[in-house]
């Protein structure tokens, strides 16, 4: 892959402030304070809230404890997306800190997976990672390596060690020249307009011209809608890792840059904020 090390460090570094508020519902035998936290864009909820759940507990009693979760104004916060993801598709035009609101009882299992322990995060993060690159390799290249290898990758995200990572994740960017790209691109759209969780379908990086593919083919095909059409105002905004790449942008770029640790590019399509 292009060595661009600056644009992977900015992406895995990427922090969200965020202010975790508990429930008001809750019962706790004091008042709880908010918790305050620089959340990882490329983690997830439940592998980075630890000292959040401890600094809730404190406060409540045993039997007022069940499974925690979090919600965002009403709309429970799915763990099993990136944390950047949450952000982007649900709270990226409100004013930081980003407030979240904690909560011990009621789970709402119609709109969340259990998540009990971190090695369901790990199975998740994990069946991400073949899943990506079936599509890139034929699973090729995560087949060749190890189950050591695998653990390097699930340590390096769960450790927030970018080179650790990055020593092993880079063999799941590489191609050969003469494929000049991936053989499908990894991608995940998701709109706040739409019910369904996300669009994924297969894509090529190259035309069958050998034409580069643009972030702007793939919305014209996938998701025609968000695009401006002309002499009309701008409805949506297509953000990825909290930023707006130009349409021109090639996806294969994208991929090898812009993806999550999973391997995917998450794409979220909000509508431009009314001011």
């Amino acid at each position: 892959m292009a060595d661009d090390k600056d644009v992977l460090r900015d992406v895995w570094f990427g922090r969200i402030p965020t202010c975790f508020t508990l429930n008001q519902d809750e019962v706790t035998e004091r008042e709880a304070e908010p918790y305050y936290l620089l959340l990882p864009r490329v983690s997830y909820l439940t592998l980075v809230t630890d000292k959040v759940k401890k600094h809730f507990l404190k406060v409540m009693k045993a039997d007022d404890v069940e499974e925690m979760w979090f919600e965002y104004e009403g709309t429970p916060l799915k763990w099993h997306h990136p944390i950047g993801v949450l952000f982007d598709l649900h709270a990226s035009n409100t004013v930081l800190p980003w407030n979240i609101t904690v909560h011990f009882k009621n789970f709402p299992d119609r709109d969340l997976l259990h998540c009990p322990s971190s090695s369901v995060v790990e199975a998740h993060f994990m069946s991400c990672i073949k899943e990506a690159d079936a599509l890139k390799h034929k699973s090729q290249v995560i087949n060749d390596m190890q189950k050591k290898d695998h653990k390097q990758l699930w340590m390096g995200l769960q450790n927030d060690k970018f080179d650790q990572f990055w020593a092993m994740n880079r063999k799941l960017m590489e191609y050969s020249t003469e494929e000049g790209g991936f053989r499908y691109i990894p991608f995940r759209i998701y709109q706040t307009t739409n019910d369904r969780p996300f669009i994924q379908r297969l894509f090529r990086p190259v035309s069958t011209e050998g034409n580069p593919h643009t972030l702007f083919d793939l919305l014209k095909e996938m998701c025609p809608d968000a695009l401006t059409k002309d002499g009309e105002e701008k409805r949506f905004q297509v953000v990825i890792h909290g930023i707006e790449p130009l349409l021109e942008t090639p996806l294969q770029w994208l991929s090898e840059h812009l993806s999550h640790p999973d391997n995917f590019l998450h794409i979220c399509i909000t509508p431009v904020p009314s001011d």
